[in-house]
């Protein structure tokens, strides 16, 4: 189901919602009766923010194309700290 716009003289904008391509260029008004006609306007359609659409894209390319890692990338190693239970322990 799709939603049409019409537009009657008398009583103003109203949507109707039909079956996708079967909407007739004239419709009668649910207020006054008379005829109204099929307006056309831009679709609900929202813009994405730059940062949310690159990396949709780079998402789409790893997806086919994925990057193939060789070896582990430098860096520092973690730091390993003992475990706390260890240092109850009695000592020798």
């Amino acid at each position: 189901m799709a939603t049409y716009e019409y537009l009657c003289s008398r009583c103003g904008p109203f949507d109707v919602k039909m079956a996708i391509g079967t909407a007739p260029p004239v419709h009668g008004c649910p207020a006054c009766s008379g005829t109204a006609r099929r307006v056309f306007s831009s679709p609900g359609v929202a813009t994405t923010p730059h940062a949310v659409a690159a990396l949709h894209d780079r998402q789409e390319q790893s997806r086919e194309a994925p990057e193939v890692v060789s070896e582990v990338p430098p860096g520092r190693a973690p730091v390993r700290r003992p475990h706390p239970a260890l240092s109850r322990l009695p000592r020798p």
